[in-house]
């Protein structure tokens, strides 16, 4: 099994194992809601006492102390876990922002709920949570639009280094015909950005498309776009977020060329 499997099996003995009621909470209940790890510390089962008795931490297992309101609990396959609006608001206490980020936004892409009702149970009881003062910034960061954990973390490396606000899955259109959707537009600027993981090359595949007929299709792509707009791609692959650094010059570097390039078009 993966790490994130078996954190599920351990989340899954733990809460069967407690002598007192609990409900999966935090960083615990996302695989039962399909929720992406990434990030997360997995060294510790959470668990929510419903009696609402002190908690403790002891042999991997944290029990925490909480009013659970309605709504906040839900059967998942026979387990009970906090519902992803309360969960994700609990692991934001415990994450990092970038990895909540991308926890906050599977949710908002599924449906499972709404930025709205995402701020309104914080402020309903949780917002003088301890931990929660990075809440505020990620309730705010969180956007519907992204669609995946490599789009998350693009858009919080974009927003941590200080570029401009990019617009997620921008659609380009042709003769009223919807061409393609970018990852990131920045269309002041004139380029967008696009990220670069297995998913798109892989899971994508059109019937009968073998990997590498996928990353032709997606340059003939990239070149038709920048045909109808003008603007030029940068791409961004798993192993530049891992160096932030020099990612970030890379992509001055390259807005500081289209932007000399754009000043020649319009001076000649």
């Amino acid at each position: 099994m993966s790490d994130e499997q078996r954190y599920a099996v351990r989340c899954r003995a733990a809460y069967q194992q407690s002598c007192t009621d609990v409900v999966l909470s935090h960083s615990s209940a996302l695989p039962f809601h399909d929720a992406p790890l990434w990030g997360l510390d997995l060294a510790d089962v959470h668990l929510t006492r419903v009696d609402r008795f002190s908690g403790r931490r002891e042999a991997g297992i944290c029990r925490h102390r909480g009013e659970l309101a309605e709504g906040d609990v839900v059967d998942v396959h026979g387990v009970l876990v906090t519902s992803p609006v309360r969960a994700i608001l609990e692991v934001s206490t415990l994450a990092s922002t970038e990895s909540a980020i991308a926890v906050a936004n599977h949710f908002l892409n599924r449906g499972d709920f709404t930025p709205v009702e995402l701020r309104e149970r914080y402020e309903q009881s949780m917002a003088n949570w301890p931990g929660s003062v990075a809440t505020d910034l990620l309730i705010r960061l969180a956007d519907p639009r992204v669609e995946s954990v490599g789009e998350s973390r693009t858009m919080y490396f974009l927003y941590r280094h200080h570029f401009p606000k990019p617009v997620p899955q921008y659609e380009v259109r042709h003769a009223g015909r919807l061409v393609a959707r970018l990852d990131f537009a920045l269309p002041e600027l004139g380029i967008w950005i696009e990220f670069d993981g297995r998913v798109k090359y892989e899971r994508h595949l059109r019937p009968g498309e073998s990997p590498a007929d996928a990353v032709v299709r997606e340059k003939a792509r990239e070149q038709h776009v920048a045909e109808l707009t003008g603007w030029r791609c940068f791409r961004i692959a798993w192993s530049d977020l891992a160096d932030p650094a020099r990612l970030e010059r890379r992509l001055r570097g390259f807005m500081a060329s289209v932007a000399a390039e754009r000043a020649r078009r319009v001076a000649s």
